[in-house]
């Protein structure tokens, strides 16, 4: 079983627009211990097939199929006489869609990392991080397996060392969308460039926020009952909101709390450790 873990952001600032639309960041990762799961089996005939009972996304729209072709293609336009490389991909889906936590990039980065191993295509973690570039902003940093701060579009990743906190993450009903908070008139896109020395100086927040609360009143509701227990933040462009605390017991203890709130009990909710090395990554070294 290959582990494809959630990220939040413990902070996102916008400091600017591209030509391209693209908006330049700065963002913190950090993964969790919580995680989607697959499992490959190498087909010799040169299909990529995905097999799933809980994910209705069409294969033609799936990033886990088009990371695997993407890899394939690679592999293939440099070694022509190759056997045929195929696979079915197995895949239990326990992230969220639209919830900020990046599940599907993160399946992206573990498809390609462990097709890579399975199919011996031998490109190292620089090479997988440019193809997973291809796919999306977030797949390199699930690709490289390090908490980092991250700049551009998200593709310049620095290694950092946040506390490892135990995090109650708490996730609305509902599916936010990345594209139309980014379009958003009212974004801020204009905060001071920040340097990798300056995190520990500066408050950490995340501009999306204010957004994504004015036209998503359940995450609004989420930050303000978490955040009576501890800060509140929102992970990417939502849905998800998290609270840091220094133990399981502490966390364990809110969550309990939240679970008998009649106004956002029953939405999902759990207790996850935070992580500056990726699952994946530790099974890829052992």
């Amino acid at each position: 079983m290959w582990p494809a873990p959630a990220k939040i952001n413990l902070m996102l600032h916008i400091t600017g627009r591209r030509e391209d639309g693209y908006h330049e960041l700065q963002t913190v990762f950090q993964f969790i211990d919580f995680a989607d799961e697959l499992e490959f089996t190498p087909r010799s005939d040169g299909r990529i097939v995905r097999h799933s009972r809980n994910f209705t996304v069409a294969e033609n729209d799936d990033i886990i199929i088009r990371a695997a072709k993407a890899l394939q293609s690679r592999y293939l336009s440099e070694h022509s006489a190759a056997p045929p490389l195929g696979a079915d991909i197995y895949l239990t889906k326990n992230i969220p869609m639209g919830a900020g936590l990046g599940g599907g990039s993160s399946d992206a980065a573990t498809t390609l990392l462990a097709l890579n191993t399975i199919w011996r295509t031998s490109f190292n973690v620089d090479e997988l991080a440019a193809i997973g570039l291809t796919l999306g902003a977030d797949v390199p940093v699930f690709v490289h397996g390090f908490a980092a701060f991250a700049e551009g579009v998200g593709e310049k990743l620095s290694p950092v060392s946040p506390p490892e906190k135990w995090y109650l993450l708490v996730i609305p009903p509902v599916h936010v969308s990345t594209k139309e908070v980014f379009s958003h008139p009212d974004l801020t896109r204009d905060c001071s460039t920040l340097k990798l020395c300056d995190l520990s100086r500066r408050e950490w927040r995340n501009v999306c926020t204010d957004v994504v609360e004015k036209n998503y009143p359940m995450v609004a509701q989420a930050i303000e009952i978490v955040g009576s227990y501890s800060k509140a933040m929102m992970s990417g462009t939502g849905a998800s909101v998290f609270a840091g605390f220094e133990s399981r017991a502490q966390a364990e203890e809110i969550l309990q709390k939240i679970r008998k709130n009649p106004q956002i009990g029953k939405w999902k909710s759990f207790v996850a450790k935070g992580l500056n090395t990726s699952p994946l990554h530790k099974i890829l070294e052992s």
